[in-house]
């Protein structure tokens, strides 16, 4: 097989991109718009969200699985879009796949430091990503003189669930700061009992380190300050999947429509349809549920082993 036909193959393969439930969609519906010919399978670990409570250990393993699942499918890179399983599994990952590997952090503490003036810079996340340290330490990379003030906001995923189904609006309006599902004062308290302790430390720049936070970005803003920069690492995340195919020639730049596939371990697909359709503004048609024991079926060496010897055979091309 000569290499021309190997790289034009490659070249029309999916993106794979994968998070605990929906959250993750923040970042696919970014890269669709950027990178708009490319294809995409979005894998959504409902049955098991939220990873934000779980030991990283056991979010490792999970996200060890999903990634053998994509790699079966064919796809040609990987994007972990949940801070959780990037903190846990992306450095791992990165050694046993066989195709580029992007996570969320490293993006969105790059913005951050963009972002900030003052070098004040707060985190906000789930307990295991700040637990983690994992904004901390790639924050202080990029820029050791900054001071980074991380708190735990596990609720945050409980509110963005409870509104995404309590108001079933384009994503547009649910984000936007006028959103009626805002002003609920049960939701105000809890972001508040969260968020009016950074607002002592001076900070000029925060990062939703959760991919289910952009959509209570509005609530965040309205308590934490106007004057303060909210970074979503979303965009970013998206720039560094197009530098990271650019600079494989992976990037497709066909005319041709690109195809998306959605696949949950949730049990309700027409929930996850209906939230998926939302969110990214497109409707989705079928998606596809996998069982819990074929995924942990994924998670052994041998498994791993079998799935990166067969790889080359099993990545051919989407028509």
């Amino acid at each position: 097989m000569n290499t021309e036909s190997v790289d034009t193959a490659a070249v029309s393969l999916p993106i794979g991109v994968f998070d605990s439930g929906i959250g993750g969609m923040t970042v696919a519906r970014e890269i669709m718009q950027q990178l708009p010919h490319e294809s995409m399978i979005y894998f959504g670990d409902t049955q098991r969200c939220p990873y934000g409570s779980r030991r990283l250990s056991e979010v490792r393993e999970y996200a060890i699985q999903i990634t053998n699942w994509l790699l079966e499918q064919g796809v040609k890179a990987i994007i972990i879009a949940c801070n959780t399983a990037t903190a846990a599994a992306l450095d791992h990952i990165r050694q046993i796949s066989p195709v580029p590997v992007i996570g969320v952090i490293e993006p969105g503490a790059r913005a951050a430091v963009k972002a900030t003036t003052n070098l004040n810079i707060g985190v906000i996340g789930t307990q295991a990503t700040i637990d983690s340290g994992a904004y901390s330490q790639s924050i202080r990379e990029i820029n050791n003189e900054a001071t980074v003030f991380s708190t735990a906001t596990p609720r945050f995923v409980e509110i963005v669930e409870a509104g995404l189904r309590l108001d079933r609006s384009p994503l547009e309006d649910f984000i936007a700061p006028v959103a009626s599902i805002y002003v609920r004062p049960a939701f105000q308290e809890i972001a508040r009992d969260y968020l009016e302790p950074l607002k002592r430390c001076n900070i000029d720049t925060l990062v939703l380190g959760c991919t289910h936070y952009p959509f209570i970005a509005p609530m965040i803003s309205s308590i934490i300050g106007s004057h303060v920069n909210i970074i979503s690492s979303a965009e970013e995340t998206a720039r560094d999947v197009a530098a990271v195919l650019a600079d494989r020639s992976l990037l497709n730049t066909s005319s041709r429509r690109p195809y998306h596939r959605f696949a949950t371990t949730g049990l309700d697909l027409e929930d996850f349809r209906l939230l998926s359709s939302m969110v990214l503004g497109m409707t989705i048609v079928a998606p596809e549920q996998v069982s819990l024991e074929y995924l942990e079926s994924l998670g052994d060496a041998t498994a791993v082993s079998e799935v990166l010897s067969t790889y080359s055979e099993s990545a051919t091309p989407i028509t």
